[in-house]
């Protein structure tokens, strides 16, 4: 089976789980209200966004708001990553927080990947979060301990680190996409966004299809 044809069936996979999502998503815990938007910024990308690799300087841009012990974000991560490749230099990638109440650690994994970023490693945590998913996520005991395992792995400064992990402005942070995402009618992840709408992707080239259409505007 080609590697094209392997993501889109993990993309199908991906949007039968959403659903479950959706459900999780009415345990939060809060309902933030949303910042202002700033002049040069938008509510789906801020200035303090956090962007996967490099900016493009053609304005395309594909969001994605995502839980990092979603099954469903963890199925699609490859097909991000592939299309982080197919596109690069010519579409800005930028990941948003939105971890669910349902999930026990999302909410902790999303602090220990932005504590990484304030050191410079946001793209190495937050891959680190997918890649090792299956071992930690679903977990009903809070896995602080791991996390922390995981800056030391990736050489960060421990005591900032665990300072800014338990920083009440990370959690804050984190907030902050949340609201975000609903105001934008966010119910579940991953939810994509294209240029501002909001795609419903059954396939990698549904994916493909709306990145190719805003790079030809």
């Amino acid at each position: 089976m080609s590697r094209q044809a392997k993501i889109s069936l993990a993309i199908v996979w991906v949007f039968a789980l959403v659903l479950t999502s959706m459900l999780a998503l009415t345990g939060m815990s809060e309902d933030p209200e949303p910042e202002p938007v700033s002049s040069g910024e938008s509510r789906l990308v801020r200035d303090d966004s956090r962007i996967l690799g490099e900016r493009a300087d053609t304005g395309v841009t594909f969001v994605e708001f995502l839980d990092f012990e979603c099954e469903g974000c963890r199925a699609a991560y490859p097909a991000i990553e592939q299309l982080r490749k197919d596109y690069a230099g010519r579409v800005t990638f930028v990941a948003r927080y939105f971890p669910l109440g349902g999930h026990f650690n999302g909410e902790r994994a999303a602090r220990a990947v932005e504590a990484a970023a304030q050191q410079g490693k946001f793209e190495e945590m937050y891959s680190k979060m997918f890649e090792t998913q299956a071992k930690w996520g679903e977990q009903r005991k809070p896995l602080d301990d791991l996390f922390a395992s995981y800056a030391e792995d990736l050489g960060l400064d421990m005591k900032q680190f665990k300072a800014d992990y338990a920083d009440p402005a990370t959690a804050k942070r984190i907030q902050k996409d949340v609201a975000d995402g609903e105001a934008l009618g966010v119910q579940g992840t991953p939810t994509f966004f294209v240029d501002g709408k909001q795609l419903q992707p059954q396939t990698y080239g549904d994916l493909t299809d709306a990145l190719d259409a805003a790079l030809a505007k």
